[in-house]
């Protein structure tokens, strides 16, 4: 047998093997979840509820609840694909303290929530914990859909198919198969990718007022996969560039605070 032929065997199943591989192990390579499960007071918040949320598969979920100031809205949040929501409590506290009812929701597979990782599975947690609001008497209108990084596919989904009284982007991207693509271009990423948030297919169906942050200098998701979504907004939709900032920006007060002014001139002060 010719070399050639040999060496372009050898090539041909070694790329197989890899393309197996990343297939096989592609949501570990995805998803960097915490299986830590601290109460809110062990990271300085109180007057927090933890509450125990059964989704429509039988999935035990828990969210962090505090109850909103007369009048103000709820946002139901939702983490990029690394930690626990543990890791965000200056977050919670900063909407707490701006009167805003919150929630944030550990996805399933994070900490303290039974269940699987799957784009499917988040998508039916976010309903369980709309459902749960609306079920405790929350207005849908006063709803916002607050989604970091990952947690953004899901935040689009889920307002595009419930009503909300806004939406909260931070580091968006339109399709999480584009960044996959651009990152693995040796694979036939469209084919093999379970989990793949298009976005962009969904966010038209927004009626509500939508704000975007992303950081100029995003290295995990581009600073154009979030103007391609704004792009594709069909509600009043800002979009706001943070200027010589990466990805950590999602993590910075002033980041939030950009957020609370947003929902502050939907809903009122």
């Amino acid at each position: 047998m010719p070399l050639l032929k040999i060496a372009l065997i050898v090539c041909a199943v070694a790329y197989l093997v890899a393309a197996a591989g990343m297939f096989f192990l592609q949501r570990q390579l995805q998803y960097f979840p915490s299986q830590n499960n601290p109460s809110p007071s062990a990271v300085g918040l109180s007057g927090v509820n933890v509450e125990n949320l059964v989704t429509s598969d039988g999935e035990t979920l828990v969210m962090w609840y505090a109850a909103a100031v007369e009048g103000q809205p709820t946002l139901l949040y939702f983490q990029g694909n690394a930690g626990e929501i543990s890791d965000r409590a200056d977050r919670f506290a900063a909407y707490r303290a701006a009167g805003f009812g919150v929630a944030f929701l550990s996805w399933r597979g994070f900490g303290g929530s039974t269940g699987t990782i799957s784009e499917t599975g988040f998508l039916i947690d976010a309903q369980t914990a709309y459902e749960w609001l609306i079920a405790k008497g929350i207005a849908p209108e006063t709803v916002v859909a607050v989604g970091e990084s990952l947690g953004t596919g899901v935040a689009v989904q889920l307002a595009a198919d419930r009503q909300v009284g806004a939406v909260v982007l931070g580091a968006p991207y339109a399709a999480a198969v584009d960044i996959a693509k651009s990152r693995y271009p040796w694979l036939p990423v469209r084919f093999l990718m379970k989990d793949q948030f298009h976005s962009i297919d969904f966010i038209g169906a927004i009626t509500a007022p939508i704000l975007i942050q992303h950081g100029t200098e995003d290295l995990v998701i581009p600073f154009a996969e979030g103007q391609r979504l704004y792009e594709a907004a069909v509600a009043p939709a800002i979009f706001k560039a943070l200027e010589g900032k990466g990805h950590e920006a999602l993590y910075q007060p002033a980041t939030w605070g950009h957020e609370i002014a947003f929902v502050q001139d939907v809903f009122g002060p």
